[in-house]
């Protein structure tokens, strides 16, 4: 008999530099099909997942990357983040989305 056992996959480990969190708002964000969330950035850490379809993901000084169901990314306080893009033409893009929030912090600033 074939026993099952409990097991963890580590999927990311972000460092929030002496960040205080004392409220974390969690998300289930959908973007259409070949949609982009467009420039941004966020006045506190975000952590999340990729439930289903793939993103075209990239923050300020760092290469861009395509993220899919299963991985995990994490957007740091206030860096612009260039492109969280719907990377498909036929589904879209669903993700969970923790905002690591101090006090009354927004979740978004949309940038020009």
């Amino acid at each position: 008999m074939l026993r099952e056992t409990l097991s963890r996959e580590d999927l990311l480990q972000a460092a929030l530099d002496h960040e205080t969190v004392t409220t974390v708002d969690i998300k289930k964000v959908i973007i259409p099909k070949a949609m982009g969330a467009g420039k941004h950035l966020h006045p506190c850490p975000v952590v999340g997942y990729i439930v289903s379809g793939k993103v075209l993901f990239q923050v300020e000084g760092e290469e861009k990357k395509i993220l899919k169901p299963g991985e995990a990314f994490y957007e740091p306080k206030n860096k612009t983040i260039l492109h969280f893009d719907n990377a498909s033409t036929e589904e879209p893009l669903v993700f969970i989305a923790f905002y690591l929030k101090e006090a009354r912090e927004e979740l978004i600033k949309m940038l020009d």
